[in-house]
Parts: C-alpha cells; sequence; structure tokens
C-alpha cells in the first residue's frame, strides 16, 4: 500500500479515525504534528495551491466560528500569513503520499479513496471530516476539535 505523511493536530479524535481508516486500508503513517511543523509559504502552497482559497481553512476554528476570520474574504496572500500565524486555522488532515510526493487535504472518504485507496465500509460516513462528537463544540483545547 501506500506510506503517507499525515500531519495532525495530536489528540484530535477526527485525525485519530482518519488515520484508523488509511491503517485499515493496509497504509503506513508517518505522523507529523500540523501545529508546530515549521511552515513556509511553498511548503504549505504545494498542499493548498490546488484548493480555492476557502478550502484552506478548518472551518470548526474558533476564529472562523466567531467570525473573526472569513476565509472567503481573503486573498491567497493574507490567507497563507494566518495560516502559518495560526496553524490551527489549517485544514487538516495535510497528507503527503511519499512514493509519488502527490498531496492531499482533508478528509472526503470518497476523494481520499480515489487518490490512494480505503477499504469499503459500510459503517464508514462518507466524510470523515469534522468533530467526532457532534454534541461538542471544538475549542482550541478540546481533543475531537474538527478537520
Amino acid at each position: 500500500m501506500t506510506h503517507v505523511v499525515f500531519f495532525e493536530k495530536p489528540g484530535c479524535n477526527g485525525n485519530a479515525r482518519q488515520r484508523a481508516a488509511l491503517q485499515a486500508a493496509g497504509h503506513t503513517l508517518e505522523q507529523r504534528n500540523l501545529l508546530t511543523e515549521p511552515w513556509t509559504r511553498e511548503a504549505l502552497l504545494e498542499f493548498l495551491a490546488p484548493l480555492p482559497v476557502a478550502d484552506w481553512f478548518n472551518r470548526a476554528a474558533p476564529r472562523i466560528k466567531s467570525g473573526e476570520v472569513v476565509p472567503e474574504a481573503l486573498t491567497a496572500d493574507a490567507a497563507l500569513a494566518l495560516l502559518m500565524a495560526d496553524p490551527l486555522l489549517i485544514r487538516r488532515p495535510l497528507m503527503q503520499n511519499t512514493a509519488d510526493g502527490s498531496r492531499h487535504v482533508g478528509f472526503d472518504t470518497a476523494a481520499v479513496s480515489a487518490w490512494i485507496g480505503l477499504e469499503p465500509s459500510a459503517q464508514r460516513p462518507a466524510s470523515l471530516e469534522g468533530c467526532s462528537s457532534p454534541t461538542h463544540a471544538c475549542r482550541t483545547g478540546d481533543h475531537h476539535a474538527a478537520v
């Protein structure tokens, strides 16, 4: 299968479910802390550039949920500056296939399956993005913060 570099928020239950789905499909993971990675503009853009700017953001981040940050109102340069200053704003996980260097943002199961393959599962939702606990608000300190 595929070896994937998996950038996550440590302790995030959503990221744990995503890792489990990848491992169940036979993929191996190199886990990295998204929040402490020494990001450069170029490194982030290798993941984000194919997407619209608004899709670069973690919609459950407190600054977005509060309306302080409005991704749709940002230019690419302004967005990159915000993401580098506050990595909690970055949509996660960020994943890289080490065999071919391809990258993926977020965890829509159909898109990840098309990218590297996932085991079919009647129990798996169409998307593993978002909070694993819909009754709790995702905040910076929560361990179930959303993708």
